[in-house]
């Protein structure tokens, strides 16, 4: 599978050449007051709608500026954003600015950009850094009392032709990094980090509380991610559907991930969910990454529809990809585990009492997993599920090889496997039970 477009971003010419220095136009440094914060805050805002054509708003290198969240932006074109230094949000969530519904704002919300760059020039090995402090707004009490009413740290609406470059997003209050019907992307040597402990390096149950801490999240066309680390505890990257109401596409489609370093929840097609106007998610490719010490690897999900609405998954390829050290399943392809009712359940199969229902609405065809290598998964290799009158079609297993694979739960059919007319060819060992060995 080919990613139709591969893009280049185009520098247009500059109408202004400005450099905007936040500190040179007031912004406060150092200093995390509340007042502080929302000084800032208030200035940014400012500054950006001030902005035209051809600026470059520069946060200086060796400087932290702190901020409470809200900070948006709309129409910006032909702007860079350059973070030499640090953007820090407050973690105050009990004076943190809300709708008139309840729901907090985000860090950053942007939309409708078109030509916008977000980078560094730090030297090699650095980057510029948004800081979230998402700590107090993770963990279980947090999770009951909130629920998921936590600030994004970087949201992106109905924009083209984006370059982000050498940024570091750390700790996320909630998801890290949301592109929403988007078109032409490209993300590149930049990082995500969310965790409790800063030298931790695998995902016990106390880092699993920093929920919902999503890296790259995507829907649109034309993506490129690549070069870059990640470590969070929810999906590393997760490709998205798009709504009726979206500007750029009908689909998610066209979207190439790759060397990607990666420990989490899974690079993650999904969860994907049938609509009444036909969710497509299609053409997309990750290959030649690694994933260490995770909890999923591939992770691809479905979620429940209503009868009659329609969606598919097809055209998707693994290729090249390292899984080493798995807690949790390496290979997942079926309905999403999450807490809510019609989901599989999270702690199924553990629980006699957990049941895992199989959605039927959405179309599974041509996911295709080569050259994978899975080493020493802690529990049995994966999950392959199907609904048996909807089944997933042409799903290829080639060259997919477990190194020592675990015997929990499945014994020695390695995998839960039903509802799939699969392949298995090449070196794949073991072969999922319901697969035609070729």
């Amino acid at each position: 599978m080919k990613l139709l477009v591969l893009f280049a971003l185009i520098v247009i010419a500059r109408a202004t050449n400005r450099i905007v220095d936040f500190e040179t136009v007031g912004g406060i440094v150092g200093n995390s007051s509340l007042d502080v914060c929302w000084a800032n805050s208030h200035l940014l805002n400012q500054t950006f709608a001030s902005l035209q054509n051809g600026d470059t708003l520069l946060i200086p290198t060796n400087k932290t500026f702190w901020l409470m969240g809200g900070i948006y932006a709309r129409n910006l074109v032909n702007i860079t954003i350059q973070i030499d230094g640090t953007l820090k949000f407050s973690d105050a969530q009990e004076v943190w600015p809300r709708d008139a519904q309840g729901r907090v704002h985000e860090c950053f919300f942007f939309e409708q950009l078109n030509y916008v760059t977000f980078t560094s020039s730090m030297p090699l090995g650095e980057k510029g850094l948004i800081d979230g402090s998402g700590l107090r707004w993770w963990g279980l009490v947090e999770l009951l009392l909130i629920g998921e009413n936590r600030p994004r740290l970087l949201s992106i609406y109905n924009s083209t032709n984006l370059l982000v470059e050498n940024i570091f997003l750390k700790n996320s209050p909630y998801w890290t990094f949301l592109a929403n019907d988007i078109a032409n992307l490209e993300i590149r040597n930049s990082e995500i980090d969310a965790r409790r402990r800063p030298d931790i390096n695998y995902h016990d149950l106390s880092e699993l509380t920093a929920f919902n801490t999503d890296g790259f999240d995507v829907a649109g066309r034309n993506v490129w991610i690549h070069d870059c680390t990640i470590w969070n505890d929810d999906d590393c990257i997760a490709v998205k559907e798009l709504s009726r109401a979206s500007f750029q596409s009908p689909c998610s489609e066209n979207m190439l991930f790759e060397r990607i370093n990666a420990s989490g929840v899974g690079l993650t097609i999904g969860s994907i969910g049938p609509s009444t106007s036909h969710t497509c998610v299609r053409n997309i490719t990750f290959r030649d990454s690694t994933m260490y010490n995770t909890f999923k690897g591939i992770y691809l999900k479905s979620r429940p529809g209503k009868p009659g609405e329609t969606g598919e998954i097809t055209d998707v390829l693994y290729e090249n990809i390292l899984i080493r050290n798995a807690s949790q399943w390496s290979i997942w392809i079926g309905p999403q585990q999450a807490s809510y009712k019609e989901a599989c359940s999270l702690i199924w199969p553990f629980f006699p009492t957990a049941k895992c229902p199989i959605p039927d609405g959405i179309t599974w065809n041509n996911i295709t997993l080569r050259n994978i290598t899975v080493d020493m998964p802690q529990l049995s290799p994966g999950v392959i599920l199907g609904n048996t009158t909807n089944p997933m079609m042409n799903i290829l297993f080639d060259n997919v090889f477990v190194n020592k694979p675990g015997t929990f739960p499945w014994g020695e059919k390695y995998y839960a496997c039903e509802g799939v007319e699969g392949i298995a060819q090449g070196n794949t060992q073991p072969p999922p039970p319901c697969f035609k060995i070729k």
